[in-house]
């Protein structure tokens, strides 16, 4: 059962299960309130450091190192798996200088179908302090476990609403929203403003952030990792061009050298996103400013 809740995801949705591997993953997931089933340990050192208040409400199963070894898909296995109730994001606690640092910026994912990017991606949101992901249905689970291990604890530390179709993103999105699309097939995107920030050249990734209040971003769909460059693999949805439009949304696009293939996903919603947060932070100094020096 613990293999099978790792590999599918529909025996996790099925049951409600997911499963994380670590010291690091299972601290932050019990500090933010996931809910602990079993813990399978090899050695009662590794329980030392992890809540014991949530440790004594979980099943605590001692197992040999080699039983573990054998479940893990780790090269280098911690010793410690924990069987965790799926998180809801609505109930989740998340870290207060994550809180404290969060901006007026989410991020839609469309058809980030690589685990390692998608982690990666959460990864980056979470640094940048964004206030939301929204993954698209075309995405890969969150919570398979090459995107927990590629997000580094980012699943809780931020909320990530996963599974979503187009027709119910905007009640996820707060009122007044622009929705800027990341995507390197827009023959427009390079006339865009200065004021935009220069998106993702690539299929695959993230906003930017513009005009007042928040700013979500549409992205890209890699099948593979190794494809994402090819022309023609990736592309925007319909619905993330029509969301766009609705909202008076403009076209990101990262500048690269002529001849060199566009970016990876993930390096493309990295740019973005903390473009975005260079000018959320530039507007609101502006604004800071032009109040303790009003003008008469």
């Amino acid at each position: 059962k613990v293999v099978t809740i790792a590999k599918s995801k529909k025996f996790r949705d099925h049951h409600g299960k997911v499963l994380l591997e670590g010291h690091r993953l299972i601290k932050d997931a019990l500090e933010a309130g996931a809910v602990l089933q079993t813990l399978f340990f090899s050695s009662v050192g590794h329980l030392k450091e992890l809540p014991e208040a949530e440790l004594k409400r979980a099943n605590l199963v001692k197992v040999k190192f080699e039983d573990i070894k054998s479940w893990s898909d780790l090269v280098t296995p911690q010793g410690l798996i924990g069987i965790f109730s799926k998180p809801d994001h609505a109930k989740m606690s998340y870290p207060a200088a994550q809180l404290t640092s969060s901006l007026p910026l989410l991020l839609i994912c469309d058809n980030i179908r690589d685990p390692g990017n998608l982690g990666t991606i959460l990864r980056s949101a979470a640094g940048v302090g964004c206030e939301k992901v929204l993954l698209t249905k075309g995405c890969v689970d969150p919570w398979e476990p090459k995107v927990l291990r590629a997000g580094m604890g980012a699943h809780f530390r931020l909320p990530i609403v996963a599974n979503l179709d187009w027709e119910s993103v905007p009640s996820n999105l707060p009122a007044g929203i622009q929705v800027c699309v990341a995507d390197n097939k827009d023959p427009g995107a390079q006339a865009e403003t200065a004021s935009v920030p220069r998106g993702a050249g690539r299929a695959g990734s993230a906003p930017g952030n513009p005009k007042a209040p928040v700013k979500s971003k549409p992205k890209a769909a890699p099948e593979r990792e190794d494809e994402e460059g090819a022309a023609g693999v990736c592309g925007l949805s319909p619905g993330a061009l029509r969301l766009a439009a609705s909202t008076g949304g403009k076209s990101l696009v990262i500048p690269v050298v002529p001849g060199v293939d566009s970016l990876n996903s993930a390096i493309a919603a990295g740019i973005v996103l903390f473009e975005g947060k260079r000018q959320l932070l530039r507007r609101h100094k502006q604004e800071d400013e032009r109040q303790k020096f009003p003008v008469v």
